[in-house]
């Protein structure tokens, strides 16, 4: 993977880097609305055929951490997704783009959920320029779509939120 351009960055309106998630990116489980957040990325490298968006937290307690979210094969126009893309069902999504299988069992956005009393969690949110489409199963995990995301990234740009209870 080259190396991520300076000027390929992520942003969000609902969090500054480092800040706390906002009720509303929360899983419904631990009192939130479970809503994805608005994110923008900007500066992608030349050559990029498609972007993946990925939300992670590297601090649950499983030893290989919790996927939350995977979006992949957005188009290379793409700019951001809207608040609420994440939903189960994809609607807010752009054509083509696919939802992985989350760490939660089923495709979607899933919020923020550390045990209660755990120290806060990260929530680290990456968009992906791809160099290529990627082509996995309809039921792809997480993980598997990570794999494939590890050979077709140009670049990443992250930010990342901090959430606990």
């Amino acid at each position: 993977m080259a190396d991520t351009p300076s000027s390929f960055t992520l942003t969000s309106p609902a969090f500054h880097d480092g800040d706390t998630l906002p009720q509303a990116h929360v899983h419904d489980s631990a009192g939130g609305a479970n809503r994805s957040p608005a994110l923008r990325w900007s500066g992608a490298p030349a050559g990029t055929q498609a972007f993946a968006v990925t939300a992670y937290d590297p601090d649950a307690p499983t030893g290989s951490g919790w996927w939350h979210w995977v979006v992949y094969n957005l188009p290379a126009d793409a700019t951001g997704l809207p608040e609420g893309a994440g939903s189960a069902d994809g609607g807010a999504l752009p054509a083509g783009a696919k939802q992985g299988r989350t760490d939660f069992g089923s495709e979607g956005y899933g919020g923020a959920a550390p045990p209660p009393g755990d120290k806060p969690h990260r929530y680290v949110f990456t968009v992906h320029a791809l160099k290529s489409r990627i082509d996995v199963p309809a039921d792809a995990t997480a993980a598997f779509v990570g794999f494939n995301l590890h050979f077709a990234t140009l670049a990443k740009a992250s930010v990342t939120a901090r959430y606990g209870r």
